[in-house]
């Protein structure tokens, strides 16, 4: 089969087969397509933005939005890519893959986003960006909060509150955040975990839903992401929203294919999702359109069952039809009873109500 490829091609299979061999592994470094894809078409990038992943991995997300440019007809020599990754050896991969995709000049830094963001302006400040888009690691503990805790943290990413040592989401959500130009937008794979959690992760919901940001929550099907059988979400924020003082919310997680290892979106399953998101209307069981106001009654839980009935309706009951089987048991069962008492009285047998 790798004869039959190009050098591109031909790397990004072993990516993908790489990360099926590896298992639990696979996930850190590499996102699975349909949901890559699903992130793009949702975010739009166009010819002459800036584009960031700050947890690139193998670099899909980046390289999807190149493909997404000259897709529709853009230049995609005209987008400016960014990164950054902590593991080195997947800081390698993601490289290789730049390199052959012809994206020398594009900047993938090493490091620790958290602890030790590299991408930086002139001024040392945090680089800002017209797109960031990310699949950081789940739940991830241990994540930095002594650093981000740390009086005058220098960058100010976390305005909206500290999470806790057990679960950095929030981290990388506010990171993202505060690398957005004014007008900028966001797409985040999370756990299902980020919509509920109480705590300081509630404090911090609060404050991004009060800023008006959180444009809209997408519930994806389980068993999607190599190393976690757990459902996940897509959060989509957008600085400049339309749709002011409301969050979509989207139920798909019962749209999927079935893969060889796990769940995988088709392209009808991406282009439903898409639609919905475009459209914002109500849609029976699967999209709401909901206000702030609702949101905040319920103490800024986001749960999308909350808000969509993802519950099927149960079909109405024929009253007459469900009790003429048992009214005809009933008369069988009659007729039974009066042919054994017949064949009793005949061997001699009194039964009792006779005798009665």
């Amino acid at each position: 089969m790798l004869l039959e490829m190009d050098k591109v091609e031909a790397y990004m299979y072993l990516i993908r087969q790489f990360a099926d061999d590896a298992g639990k592994k696979g996930g850190e470094f590499y996102t699975p397509h349909g949901v890559v894809q699903l992130l793009v078409e949702l975010l739009k990038p166009q010819e002459g933005m800036t584009i960031c992943d700050p947890t690139i991995g193998s670099g899909g997300m980046l390289l999807e939005c190149v493909r997404y440019v000259k897709r529709n007809d853009g230049n995609p020599k005209n987008l400016s890519l960014f990164g950054q990754e902590k593991n080195l050896n997947t800081w390698a991969i993601a490289k290789i893959n730049m390199l052959l995709h012809d994206r020398l000049d594009d900047r993938i830094e090493k490091g620790d986003t958290i602890r030790d963001p590299k991408l930086l302006n002139d001024n040392g400040e945090l680089k800002l960006f017209d797109i960031v888009l990310a699949n950081p690691p789940f739940s991830l503990s241990r994540w930095g909060k002594d650093e981000a805790e740390a009086d005058g943290e220098k960058w100010n990413r976390f305005g909206f509150g500290v999470p806790s040592k057990s679960y950095g989401d929030l981290a990388f959500v506010q990171h993202m955040l505060s690398t957005l130009k004014i007008d900028g937008r966001c797409g985040v794979v999370m756990p299902h975990g980020v919509l509920f959690r109480g705590g300081k992760e509630a404090k911090i919901r609060e404050g991004i839903i009060e800023r008006d940001w959180l444009e809209a929550v997408i519930g994806l099907p389980e068993n999607l992401f190599y190393g976690t059988g757990i459902p996940a979400c897509i959060l989509i924020f957008n600085k400049a929203k339309k749709h002011r003082g409301e969050v979509l919310f989207i139920h798909a997680a019962e749209n999927y294919g079935s893969g060889t290892n796990q769940n995988i979106l088709l392209d009808t399953h991406i282009e439903r999702i898409q639609k919905a998101y475009v459209a914002w209307v109500d849609e029976d069981r699967y999209a709401s359109v909901v206000p702030i106001e609702e949101i905040r009654e319920n103490d800024y839980n986001l749960n999308i069952p909350r808000y969509v009935d993802t519950v099927e309706p149960e079909e109405p009951v024929d009253l007459d039809a469900a009790i003429a089987p048992y009214e005809q048991a009933r008369q069988t069962r009659m007729e039974a009873e009066s042919k054994l008492a017949q064949h009793m009285r005949r061997l001699g047998f009194s039964l009792g109500d006779e005798d009665a």
